[in-house]
């Protein structure tokens, strides 16, 4: 277990991502400090995570060496950003994204931290060049964007700012390995960042098939969940190509004309309108009604197949 003396953890912000930073923290033997601007926010996220906590264990799926009890003990909540943040080691941003909002905390975190701690934003779009433009301590400023829901899916996409310094990122790196996460290194801010990147590339294609009537909004995610999908839990599109012919070389000199020519197909940008959301709408509700309930249930059936595929990718993939 991580000393008090090697520093805290501070989550700033305690909404679901907040949670689940917490929860992910403590798995890893880590003293964790959740802040919020109102105490009631405090108990009702300790209280859900306490939750949250105890039915991983009963699954079996509690991460870390820990018990729930050992772990709940290293999370407390504080309603001082000034008491939160001393001793700490890494404090981890998870407000609202708003670039305004997010900007003001660091602004007030930066007059506080010394010289040692690491300022990390959960942020899954702004850019460090905005979120922390004029902070003294902006080498120690680093984005580290995890995957909703983050307990379940490991990766963190790390994004420096242009002045982060080289040790922010390989700690912060250091520190996502230590608590189970699959961190990696964006080598310069892009919008967007990768992860949101290829899944606007999919979501964008994905509209325009469906759009044009090519195929239905169900048969379309099919492709996914029982075709690239199946595949891509394991190994990227990159890795992909190398495997389905004699290496990288081997599959460019055999597909790169015939793709080139299907990309050249490919329209501009959907305006994602109206007409077409109403009719994708029409299809998945036919599968998962869009009421809360019926959402919430969903949800809890997709983070169970999450839980039972990190499970079964544990055993199967070469650390």
């Amino acid at each position: 277990m991580a000393s008090s003396a090697a520093g805290c953890v501070v989550i700033v912000g305690s909404g679901v991502i907040g949670r689940s930073w917490a929860m992910l923290f403590a798995s890893g033997g880590f003293q964790v400090k959740l802040y919020d601007i109102e105490q009631q926010q405090i108990r009702n996220a300790l209280e859900n995570i306490r939750k949250e906590m105890k039915l991983l264990e009963q699954a079996g799926a509690l991460k870390g060496s820990l018990s729930a009890e050992e772990q709940l003990s290293l999370i407390s909540g504080c309603p001082n950003i000034q008491e939160a943040v001393e001793g700490a080691m890494h404090i981890q941003e998870c407000v609202p994204e708003d670039l305004e909002l997010k900007k003001k905390i660091f602004a007030q975190l930066d007059s506080i931290v010394d010289d040692r701690v690491i300022l990390s934003s959960s942020t899954s779009c702004l850019m460090p060049s905005k979120l922390f433009a004029g902070l003294v301590h902006v080498k120690q400023c680093i984005v580290a964007h995890p995957v909703n829901p983050p307990y379940y899916i490991p990766l963190v996409e790390l994004v420096p700012h242009p002045e982060t310094a080289p040790a922010t990122v390989d700690r912060t790196h250091a520190l996502m390995k230590k608590i189970g996460q699959c961190p990696m290194r964006v080598q310069k801010e892009v919008a967007g960042f990768v992860l949101n990147r290829l899944q606007y590339a999919i979501i964008s294609e994905a509209w325009r098939l469906v759009e044009e009537g090519i195929v239905s909004p169900s048969d379309l995610d099919l492709v996914m969940s029982e075709g690239l999908g199946m595949r891509y839990a394991f190994i990227g599109p990159l890795e992909t190509m190398h495997l389905n012919a004699e290496g990288m070389l081997s599959y460019c000199d055999r597909y790169s004309e015939g793709m080139k020519h299907v990309l050249k197909t490919f329209g501009p940008i959907p305006e994602f309108s109206r007409a077409t959301a109403e009719k994708v709408n029409q299809d998945m509700c036919v599968k998962v009604p869009d009421d809360p309930e019926h959402l919430a249930a969903r949800r809890q059936w997709r983070d169970e197949c999450l839980m039972r595929l990190a499970k079964l990718k544990s055993q199967v993939q070469p650390q």
